[in-house]
């Protein structure tokens, strides 16, 4: 993370891709909070109990990291 323009920017610390590649994986990001932000408000409303809402944002977790971290080492076909 770079803190050098008074922000803090957590894909300079990604490889270098393409705009695209940083684009979905802050895609993949904010639809990874929107739905921990569901799960909460489920939770909080007594739908789900707590352990449910810590298993499934864990899932969610693994997902998105796998998901990014197969975007981030892939190489593009422009780059082989």
């Amino acid at each position: 993370m770079t803190v050098q323009d008074g922000s803090l920017n957590p894909l300079d610390s990604f490889p270098k891709k393409p705009k695209l590649v940083h684009h979905l994986v802050k895609s993949n990001l904010q639809e990874f909070a929107n739905k921990v932000d569901l799960l909460c408000a489920l939770q909080t409303g007594g739908k789900i109990s707590a352990e449910d809402a810590y298993a499934e944002i864990r899932n969610l977790w693994k997902e998105l990291n796998n998901l990014n971290s197969s975007l981030l080492k892939k190489p593009l076909e422009s780059e082989a």
